[in-house]
């Protein structure tokens, strides 16, 4: 009777250890999903793997626990489903946080499982026939394959962190020529540096045949008239300057400046 007494206060020590680190590790998952959910703007890697390392050593704690040689074996132990009830049950909701309100025929048989699902018994038994037809030297070479891999990808990735380091401590390589740019403005803006030279086949402003000599001719023209009806006495100079400017070109003058000048010769208001 002593005997199953002391098991009896072992198994219930065994248990208040086991709720407890099972516990600690729900509250630090709930944590950490709080974060991911809620704060994954401000979330930084280093906390991240701070968390995942808290829950490793939580999972490592639990099975030390389990393999302790005071816990008994939990699976050689019972559990019996004794009342069974549709109702909503309140203190199961206060013990399970609101997880399972009801105890019925429903909810025991995946709360009480022993074992895996069918099918998840089934795969993992296709997992360990296929593990144990590979040979001692093939799984050998395999294991050296996936560190050959594992060990290029990290000294890629530390690569890249480096030249990502490196480029961001020295300066940014310029791409243009800040003396070009000012040139090229200020050429566009205000024609700085800008030339006037014209092609070959191209007429100057003075020469004849362009189009806009005419009119040039055709202001002074005009010029002249406005001074000959003002001073009627300086006519003749005017006049004679006209004709030794006709005599001086090579080329045969407009029409326009001869009837200018006729038109200036009988002015209806000179007296």
């Amino acid at each position: 009777m002593s005997y199953t007494l002391r098991e009896e206060k072992q198994l219930e020590a065994s248990l208040d250890a086991l709720l407890s680190q099972v516990a600690d590790l729900k509250n630090s998952l709930g944590s950490f999903i709080y974060k991911l959910e809620n704060e994954y703007d401000r979330l930084t890697w280093p906390s991240v793997l701070d968390s995942f390392a808290l829950l490793s050593g939580q999972l490592n704690t639990l099975n030390k626990v389990l393999k302790h040689e005071k816990t008994p074996l939990f699976r050689n132990q019972v559990i019996i489903p004794l009342v069974l009830s549709p109702d909503r049950d309140e203190d199961l909701m206060r013990q399970t946080e609101g997880r399972v309100p009801v105890f019925s025929h429903e909810v025991v048989p995946d709360h009480l499982r022993t074992k895996p699902d069918p099918e998840v018994e089934e795969q993992e038994k296709q997992l360990t026939t296929d593990a144990a037809r590979v040979g001692a030297d093939a799984a050998q070479k395999q294991i050296q394959s996936l560190n050959k891999m594992c060990s290029n990808l990290l000294e890629k990735i530390s690569k890249e962190e480096r030249e990502s380091e490196s480029g961001g401590l020295r300066p940014n390589k310029q791409t243009f020529n800040p003396a070009d740019t000012n040139a090229l403005v200020a050429a566009v803006a205000f024609g700085k540096g800008l030339s006037n030279w014209r092609p070959s086949g191209s007429s100057g402003p003075g020469q004849p045949g362009q189009p806009g000599a005419g009119t040039i001719l055709a202001g002074a023209s005009g010029l002249q008239q406005v001074q000959m009806a003002g001073a009627p006495s300086q006519q003749q100079p005017l006049l004679s300057g006209v004709q030794m400017a006709q005599t001086g070109q090579t080329g045969k003058m407009p029409s326009g400046i001869k009837t200018n000048i006729k038109s200036a010769s009988m002015h209806p208001y000179q007296r």
